[in-house]
Order: C-alpha cells, then structure tokens, then sequence
C-alpha cells in the first residue's frame, strides 16, 4: 500500500485529487480525512511549547503559592 498526503478544498462534497498522484492511484482508495482547522485547536499546548509566550515581569508561581488555599 502507498500513502500519499496532500491539502486540498472541499468543493460541492468533492476532494479533487491533485494531477501529480491520479495516474498512481487505482479506482479504489482509502481515505481518511483529518479536519486541519480542528487539529490546529487541538494541538495549541503543543504550539505553546514550542513557541511559549514572553510576558514582561513573569514569575511563576513556587510550589507553595499554587497548593495554597484562600
């Protein structure tokens, strides 16, 4: 089996397969779709670690100040 990953807009329900694979594939395929926008919102910790926010004057909090209680 080969696997073959492209972009592509949904159009009328249609997923037009781009000119450069039509000729490897066969009539039948399988397909699974990822909803990119979804992943984006899924994957925003993994955004974060790789790309953390700067913000003047941070402190973490120590051990102490996040278990306490008020």
């Amino acid at each position: 089996m080969e696997t073959i990953e492209f972009t592509a807009t949904i159009k009328g329900g249609v997923i037009e397969i781009p000119e450069e694979y039509r000729d490897r594939l066969n009539p039948s395929v399988r397909v699974i779709v990822f909803n990119e926008e979804e992943d984006q919102k899924a994957d925003i910790i993994g955004q974060l670690l790789e790309h953390p926010l700067k913000v003047k004057d941070f402190r973490p909090l120590s051990r102490e100040d996040a278990h306490a209680r008020k």
